[in-house]
């Protein structure tokens, strides 16, 4: 009976396997879904908070004042970009929640990257 249950699953298993072997390669995608993706390739994402917090600066350095934090949770906005410190380049960024204006580190404050696979 043990050699009966071996080769039915053996025969099982190789019904179930014959047709991934067996299966012609990937072709390419359709037009559509290649649309789709050129048009996500260049597509800017939300902005977001990578940290609990980030300081926000009167000035694009780390060494400038810090005015207040902003917290991952918090609504705000972004503007102009720059990136004349040594460490790093800095976004304009203002939180909604408190009012603060001020500059924030792009290290820990940054959009959404989308990558083409095409």
């Amino acid at each position: 009976m043990r050699a009966r249950r071996l080769s039915v699953l053996a025969a099982t298993a190789a019904a179930v396997a014959l047709p991934v072997i067996s299966a012609p390669a990937a072709t390419a995608a359709p037009a559509a879904h290649a649309a789709v993706a050129s048009v996500n390739c260049h597509k800017e994402g939300p902005w977001k908070v990578h940290a609990s917090a980030v300081r926000i600066h009167s000035k694009p350095s780390s060494k400038s004042t810090v005015r207040g934090l902003l917290y991952r949770g918090h609504k705000w906005t972004h503007g102009k970009t720059t990136g004349n410190d040594s460490r790093g380049y800095w976004v304009h960024v203002k939180d909604k929640t408190t009012g603060v204006s001020g500059w924030a580190s792009m290290r820990y404050v940054y959009p959404t990257v989308y990558t083409c696979l095409d």
